[in-house]
């Protein structure tokens, strides 16, 4: 594998690790671990930690992927590996 490609998928890995520590601090972190101190603030009538453990987790997954969309077209550009 050149060179290239092998910093091409190093900064790849590293994006993806990067998005899923993000979504499992969001779903995990806010979802089960912080839920308590979420809970004493409400979003149309329930509370934060509610939200984010059957809202919040699945969001921020639906954003990561679009991030990770158009981050990757750029990483693709700028190695010459588009389509």
């Amino acid at each position: 594998m050149s060179r290239d490609l092998k910093e091409y998928w190093k900064r790849n890995l590293a994006l993806m690790a990067k998005l899923l520590f993000i979504w499992a601090l969001v779903s995990y972190g806010c979802g089960i671990v912080f839920v308590n101190e979420l809970n004493a603030l409400h979003i149309g009538g329930f509370p934060l930690g509610f939200w984010f453990a059957q809202q919040g987790s699945i969001f921020t997954f639906v954003i990561l992927i679009f991030v990770y969309v158009l981050r990757m077209a750029r990483l693709d550009r700028e190695f010459d590996v588009h389509e």
